[in-house]
């Protein structure tokens, strides 16, 4: 695994896009502010452009340095975090507009998954990171299913598979109160409680 990784640290730091597998689903990625490569990770993807992808970081002493946090909502970032949670939160200035498509709000997602982490930690910098698959199918749940998908559109795919098939929950901290953008494995009740 650790081969894995490193090869894979490589392609994201020479501008490519991997594949990985995550605790919800299989994952494509690549480094957060390098441009070009976010360009090609929608034509892979034949996502739209107006579309925002998810950074993900490798701790929660991180997310500060890319976003703000509200104190209200430290608690319910260290219940779920690293998790199946994602966060919307006002990015700094270090995130480049092209990837808040000028709206200056960042998803941000702590992975609870060896391999992800692994990743993160060695590559010290943020990913984005989208589910594998294209547009509008269902996400990738195994390496195997990811090469058949993007045969050899990818740099490169770290084997593997995904823990429970459910996209995270998504949950909007930027205003007065939270606001559930997507409900998955962690509910809506969970949260309430963590708060």
């Amino acid at each position: 695994m650790i081969k894995d990784i490193d090869i894979a640290v490589s392609c994201l730091k020479k501008g490519g896009v991997i594949a990985f597998p995550t605790e919800t689903v299989m994952g494509l990625a690549v480094i957060f502010d390098n441009e070009e490569a976010y360009h090609r990770l929608n034509s892979i993807k034949r996502r739209p452009e107006d579309k925002p992808y998810t950074m993900m970081v490798h701790s929660i002493d991180v997310i500060g340095n890319y976003a703000f946090i509200d104190d209200r909502y430290k608690k319910l970032i260290q219940t779920f975090m690293p998790g199946s949670l994602t966060i919307l939160l006002k990015a700094k200035d270090n995130v480049p507009d092209w990837v808040t498509h000028n709206t200056g709000i960042i998803g941000i997602r702590i992975p609870n998954n060896d391999v992800a982490l692994n990743l993160l930690n060695a590559l010290e910098l943020p990913i984005l990171v989208p589910s594998a698959n294209r547009s509008g199918k269902p996400p990738l749940k195994n390496s195997d299913e990811v090469k058949k998908e993007f045969e050899d559109e990818l740099d490169y795919v770290i084997p593997g598979e995904c823990q429970s098939g459910v996209p995270s929950t998504i949950v909007d901290l930027t205003g007065d109160e939270f606001k559930i953008i997507r409900e998955g494995s962690i509910t809506l009740e969970m949260i309430k409680g963590a708060l």
